[in-house]
């Protein structure tokens, strides 16, 4: 299964020895503030799924870890948009990783994997219209808001990136 380094940043397959690190990550609720906190439970169902949709896709989410200390700080991939066909580029990292880049290098990474790899036609991502951070990666990635809708009960916005529109930034990705 596939892996990615960037600059700074590992992009590796979940295992069960990562619940730790993302029950830290999913009950802290000022990071979940846009994403809903989650229980122990959750989190485990969540870590299962994430293993379980590259088994099925070749394609998730990635555990990402800083380089420089080996600490996972957070997850970054692709995933299904709920009840859609449509992919979707998501992450949430570590509050104490906020305000780095960390977020849109992980992001431009996924994307290279969705278009390169995945063979993806397009990549959706949408976010709360409040969480500015989101919204703010979301578009240094290059992908262009379509339109405010719902999703998993939330008003969001909604961005496209289709693979036609996508500019590569080479130096960022190797693929292990």
């Amino acid at each position: 299964m596939p892996e990615i380094e960037t600059l700074r940043l590992r992009l590796r397959h979940f295992t069960l020895d990562d619940f730790d690190d993302l029950l830290r990550i999913y009950t802290d609720t000022e990071i979940m503030k846009y994403l809903s906190p989650r229980t122990a439970e959750q989190t485990q169902n969540s870590l299962c799924n994430h293993i379980r949709q590259w088994q099925e896709h070749n394609l998730g989410m990635w555990a990402v870890v800083d380089k420089a200390t080996g600490k996972m700080i957070g997850r970054c991939g692709l995933g299904f948009l709920a009840d859609t066909p449509e992919v979707e580029l998501g992450y949430v990292f570590d509050k104490s990783y906020w305000n780095m880049g960390l977020a849109t290098e992980a992001a431009q990474a996924t994307l290279k994997y969705g278009f390169w790899e995945a063979k993806l036609e397009q990549i959706v991502a949408i976010a709360h219209p409040e969480n500015i951070a989101s919204v703010r990666v979301i578009e240094k990635v290059g992908m262009k808001y379509q339109k405010h809708t719902r999703y998993y009960s939330h008003d969001v916005v909604y961005y496209t990136l289709p693979r036609a529109e996508w500019q590569p930034n080479d130096s960022l990705y190797v693929l292990h």
